[in-house]
């Protein structure tokens, strides 16, 4: 894949970086860190600028994002309720638990957020609840905007500073990523098991 990527912004540019960031947004196995280091150690030895692949790139995270909260928007909670309503047995989820997830993160979307906007594949994912819970586009958009300018930025900056060595610095970032991955990992198997516990007390009574 990284082969792929690279071919693809040697031949198409600004474009380049454009398309692959906003299908970054759309499929997180893609990943960011390639296309931005790479992006920042084409502006070494081509008629890149960095502006101009801080702007492609955001550009691109924005669309792929907007894409993800109109998905969000139409998996509204109504339909997600009528779903777990559906299958919850097997997932062991009920409508009230749905409510309270929806509801936690109306108070605390906004800074969620923008702050997954710098964490590898929940800065994709973030999109959907966000237009789940019908969240204010103008201030989704603002905070979108924010975290994808300072993430572009920090990676574009450090692809430009490293130059051809651009590769040790994703070797980096895929230890950061695994270690997340497993962070989030650990917390949805802690939840999971918080809600197993409370379903299991609740049938025993």
């Amino acid at each position: 894949m990284e082969k792929w990527i690279t071919d693809m912004m040697n031949e198409f540019g600004y474009m380049g970086v454009f398309l692959l960031i906003a299908l970054e947004n759309l499929f997180p196995p893609i990943p960011s860190e390639v296309i931005l280091t790479f992006g920042g150690f084409m502006t070494t030895y081509s008629d890149l600028s960095i502006a101009g692949v801080v702007i492609a790139s955001t550009i691109g995270s924005i669309v792929g994002a907007v894409v993800l909260y109109g998905i969000g928007y139409w998996i509204d909670v109504k339909r997600m309720e009528r779903f777990i309503g559906k299958w919850g047995r097997i997932l062991r989820l009920t409508e009230a638990d749905v409510r309270k997830a929806y509801n936690w993160f109306a108070k605390y979307g906004v800074w969620t957020v923008f702050l997954c906007r710098l964490v590898p594949l929940l800065r994709s994912l973030i999109s959907i609840p966000a237009g789940s819970t019908r969240m204010n586009f103008g201030l989704f958009m603002l905070l979108t905007t924010a975290g994808s300018l300072i993430w572009n930025i920090i990676l574009i900056s450090i692809g430009a500073a490293v130059g051809s060595s651009w590769e040790t610095i994703v070797a980096y970032m895929d230890v950061y990523s695994n270690i997340v991955y497993v962070f989030i990992a650990l917390v949805a198997l802690a939840v999971l098991f918080v809600l197993f516990r409370k379903k299991k007390a609740t049938y025993n009574r």
